[in-house]
């Protein structure tokens, strides 16, 4: 396939093409992030993303670092291939693909040069208007079956975080997150993230 046809082709999900897999996805020569969810494409807004997603983003980021640094876990952020397998860790098998905004690994035997095989033990999405629709409705569903074990979702224009936590492999939400929380992790040991301090001067 040419490149000027993938372009056209990675502009948003099309079933009628069929189903695409890692192998495929290894393939394209594209300028612009795009992410697989059960064969599908999907993609990522053609602008970087706004300055408050990145401020909160690297805010969390560097804080996980530092707790981790020495550690068995550590914390990625994007763009950092994920790849969730169904059937096997077959490129040609993979047929989701995701780049969390955030994500902490404890297993290093995920880990490979292309990124993380396997379910992250914890993901973090930061949404923007563009987004919200795909992480709430796609993402969870894909992070759900994989057995990500903690999916935060962190709202930067709400100022609020919700938690889905998985329970004998189903999620549960936490309560709605806000202003003056202090919200801990349950398979990050010692992670707490202050919200007052994490949305101070975003505005």
């Amino acid at each position: 396939m040419e490149n000027k046809e993938q372009n056209n082709m990675v502009k948003e999900p099309y079933s009628h093409y069929g189903l695409y897999t890692y192998a495929d996805y290894l393939t394209w020569d594209i300028d612009h992030m795009v992410e697989l969810i059960k064969g599908k494409v999907f993609r990522q807004a053609a602008a970087a993303p706004r300055r408050i997603h990145q401020e909160i983003s690297i805010r969390i980021s560097s804080q996980l670092f530092a707790l981790l640094k020495g550690k068995g876990c550590k914390v990625f952020s994007a763009p950092f291939d994920v790849r969730l397998p169904a059937k096997s860790k077959k490129h040609e098998d993979i047929t989701t693909v995701v780049q969390p905004d955030i994500c902490v690994v404890c297993d290093p035997e995920k880990l490979d040069d292309l990124g993380c095989v396997g379910a992250p033990d914890l993901i973090m999405e930061i949404l923007s208007p563009s987004n919200n629709k795909k992480e709430l409705q796609n993402k969870y569903e894909v992070y759900e079956e994989s057995g990500v074990r903690e999916y935060w979702i962190i709202h930067p224009y709400e100022k609020t975080l919700l938690i889905y936590t998985l329970t004998d492999g189903k999620y549960i939400p936490s309560k709605l997150f806000t202003l003056g929380d202090h919200v801990t992790s349950g398979c990050i040991d010692g992670f707490v993230l202050d919200l007052e301090e994490l949305f101070t001067g975003l505005d």
